[in-house]
């Protein structure tokens, strides 16, 4: 059996995996910590290597890190981003993984980009890691107008030889930099904006891009976080997301090796979780994932969740066979809606009498 959830109120993945877990006491069950970008991946990992989050600040930025075993994984938030969003840098991040290379050098980073509302194509990342321009490049997106040279030899330099791997969202994994499904413009339709200002800033990355790596410019996926997709291809890496990680195999923690041997010889059953399974979100990036991996496997896959608002024939159109909720509805649970040890343990509880062989 595989517990894959994602974090369930105020419980991790790894925690929330636990009490899910407890229901089944005489099954052999693996549970896998998984998150999405942004959204709980950092803690995931890091119960999946084995090792704590260390948390620091620097300037503007909070920085949450763990590194073990040669692999480390970064997280960065900035208060930076609350200047609009043409106007924020990524330099904040770029400063912190520049810092983890010079005291750690570890083999492998994990970069989380989910965190990142930005429009500089990771240009202040680049920035921070000493790549080379004729105009400044931390100055966001609107500060890329008019650069026409681009060096990236003192940031791959930097960058040596650790493997540089960008956890996006799963949603942006396709993400095209510029153009008509670029970034610029899917936020200017959202917002609004006018032609002109859209056109001029897609433009200005469009041409900062083809400078800087002109093949990676191209690259679905691109434009993830903003264009910190597009930076770390430049840099060499490679893009991939949170529940990828924590299935394939090839990513080296022992718990993603152990599910990708569970899956390959089939389960008995695959029980994932989240706060909302609703038909708006689908449960989100980690639900999806573990669904299509318990599909391919042709291993039935139920849902357990704070709240179910969902019908069956959408549920079973996803491959979903059956979805459990602590509560009917949030607004009548008693306490807004909690969703703690017990409570998940208690559903966990009843529905393993439903699914036991």
């Amino acid at each position: 059996m595989l517990v894959a959830s994602d974090a369930v109120g105020a419980l991790s993945s790894m925690r929330a995996g636990q009490i899910i877990a407890s229901g089944w006491p005489g099954a052999d069950v693996l549970v896998v910590p998984i998150g999405e970008a942004g959204a709980g991946f950092v803690t995931a990992f890091a119960d999946q290597l084995g090792t704590r989050l260390e948390v620091s600040a620097a300037r503007a930025a909070t920085i949450t890190s763990a590194e073990q075993h040669g692999i480390a994984v970064l997280n960065v938030t900035s208060e930076s981003l609350a200047a609009s969003v043409e106007n924020r840098s990524t330099f904040p991040i770029g400063e912190a993984l520049a810092r983890l290379l010079a005291e750690v050098r570890p083999g492998r980073v994990y970069l989380d980009l989910g965190d990142w509302v930005v429009a500089d194509a990771g240009a202040g990342l680049l920035a921070a890691l000493g790549t080379a321009a004729d105009r400044p490049l931390d100055h966001g997106g609107a500060g890329l107008a008019g650069v026409t040279q681009v060096d990236l030899g003192p940031a791959r330099a930097a960058l040596g030889n650790t493997e540089l791997i960008g956890v996006v969202p799963t949603a942006e994994m396709g993400q095209q930099l510029f153009g008509l499904r670029g970034i610029t413009s899917l936020r200017g339709r959202r917002t609004g904006a006018d032609a002109e200002s859209m056109l001029r800033s897609d433009a200005a990355l469009e041409a900062f891009a083809r400078l800087a790596a002109p093949e990676q410019a191209i690259t679905p996926g691109s434009g993830a976080g903003g264009g910190l997709g597009f930076a770390v291809l430049a840099l060499g890496g490679r893009l991939t997301s949170g529940p990828a990680v924590a299935f394939d195999g090839a990513e080296s923690p022992s718990v993603s090796s152990r599910a990708h041997e569970f899956l390959a010889r089939g389960v008995d059953l695959a029980v994932t979780g989240c706060s909302v399974f609703d038909f708006a979100t689908r449960g989100g990036g980690v639900v999806t994932a573990v669904v299509e991996r318990a599909t391919a496997a042709l291993s039935p896959c139920i849902v357990l969740a704070g709240e179910v608002v969902i019908g069956a024939r959408e549920m079973r159109t996803m491959g979903i066979e059956a979805a459990y909720g602590v509560h009917e509805t949030m607004q009548d649970a008693p306490g807004g809606g909690r969703v703690g040890e017990r409570e998940l343990g208690e559903l966990a509880y009843r529905v393993a009498r439903s699914w036991t062989w």
